[in-house]
């Protein structure tokens, strides 16, 4: 299998300048670099820059794919949008980390596979799954959750992967509306290859997602009720251009206060949501067996009801057949013997029925013999147990 990776950078907040885009250039004499994006594929070689290093620098948003199944994800957020201390009690060992540079937060969300599985096109995977940024942005933690079982979620197919004594970590904060998801967090969840199962088993102690409409005289009494200094800030934001990053912010807060409080649900073990997972994917293979099984039962009785009404016509002309059967083999075509070799069969199967096994045995070794220079006829007899 010969080797490729893509890496993608896009600029959301900020775009890159000319002496920004001198120093990325730098890096990489064939990639498609503008203002705000950076492409690039290898088929050899590798990329001679640092992704951590360009995420806490100029980039947003980060993509890497590697055909040897290696997937990750990298966003950038402005650190009063995303705490880092909300972020670490989601972070699992190396697929999931997260750390400041500056007045950012950089998360990165990997994925590992040696499978060979390659289902996704990686000119779209970035901005399918790149509005998670605006949602982790906006208060709404679902991302975070789904990476953090994502990450568990490899234990099922490496027993390795991780130590015993973690069995019994609990898992984070539940977030609200995962039995909802966004279409950006559905490209997440399948990106980082998270079971549906073990979503499907975390999702039962989500609650639903709260009203999210905004009382418009509410927003506006909670805005006048800022401190100046605040409502500088956010329109100093307005002002070089970011004005998404201080809308974001402003209904964030806003909504974190008006939000109805919601009871958290007990804390689970990754142990309980793994072995609930299996449970749940061994009770649905179980019930698609025994329909698998149903229906193959309905198919085989319908199967012998067309065959009874073959052999019930077969019966009123036996000897028509036998005829018939000869002059298929005088023929010497494969496809005649094959229609030979089919009509024995059934009137062996009649024989059977009507007690009549004998006289077709006598019948049928008498052919054998006459026709015993015919190897392709005397094999399609062997196989077809005539």
């Amino acid at each position: 299998m010969s080797e490729y990776q893509y890496y993608e950078f896009i600029a959301i907040d900020q775009p890159l300048d000319a002496q920004a885009q001198a120093e990325v250039r730098s890096l990489s004499t064939r990639a498609r670099i503008t203002a705000t994006s950076f492409v690039n594929e290898y088929h050899w070689g590798d990329f001679r820059g640092d992704p951590s290093r360009l995420m806490e620098r100029h980039y947003d948003a980060h993509l890497y794919l590697a055909n040897w199944g290696t997937w990750r994800i990298m966003l950038r957020l402005p650190c009063g949008l995303l705490d880092l201390e909300v972020a670490e009690q989601y972070c699992v060992s190396d697929q999931v980390t997260a750390w400041t540079a500056g007045q950012h937060l950089v998360l990165s969300m990997t994925s590992e596979d040696e499978s060979g599985d390659w289902d996704y096109d990686p000119e779209v995977s970035l901005s399918s799954i790149v509005g998670i940024r605006d949602e982790l942005a906006g208060g709404d933690h679902r991302a975070l959750y789904l990476v953090w079982l994502a990450g568990y979620g490899t234990w099922e197919d490496d027993e390795d992967a991780f130590d015993q004594d973690e069995n019994e970590e609990l898992e984070p904060p539940v977030p609200p509306g995962l039995r909802t998801l966004t279409a950006s967090q559905h490209a997440l969840a399948g990106f980082l290859r998270l079971d549906d199962d073990l979503l499907a088993v975390a999702a039962e102690a989500s609650p639903s997602l709260p009203d999210r409409a905004e009382d418009p005289e509410q927003l506006a009494n909670w805005l006048a009720d800022l401190p100046a200094g605040e409502k500088d800030r956010l329109l100093l934001h307005v002002a070089q251009g970011r004005a998404a990053t201080a809308r974001t912010e402003i209904l964030r807060r806003f909504r974190s206060i008006i939000a109805p409080a919601v009871a958290a649900p007990g804390r689970r073990t990754v142990a309980d949501l793994l072995d609930s997972a299996w449970r749940r994917r061994a009770d649905q293979q179980r019930k698609e067996a025994a329909q698998h099984a149903e229906e193959e039962a309905r198919r085989e009785h319908a199967r012998n009801l067309v065959r009874q009404k073959r052999l019930d016509d077969l019966s009123h002309d036996e000897e028509a057949a036998w005829a018939k059967v000869e002059v298929l083999i005088a023929t010497r075509k494969p496809a005649d013997y094959d229609a030979a070799v089919a009509l024995l069969s059934d009137l062996q199967a009649l024989a059977e029925r009507d007690d009549r096994f004998d006289t077709f045995t006598l019948r049928s070794m008498a052919l054998r013999h006459a026709h015993a220079r015919k190897p392709s006829l005397i094999d399609r007899l062997d196989r077809a147990r005539i």
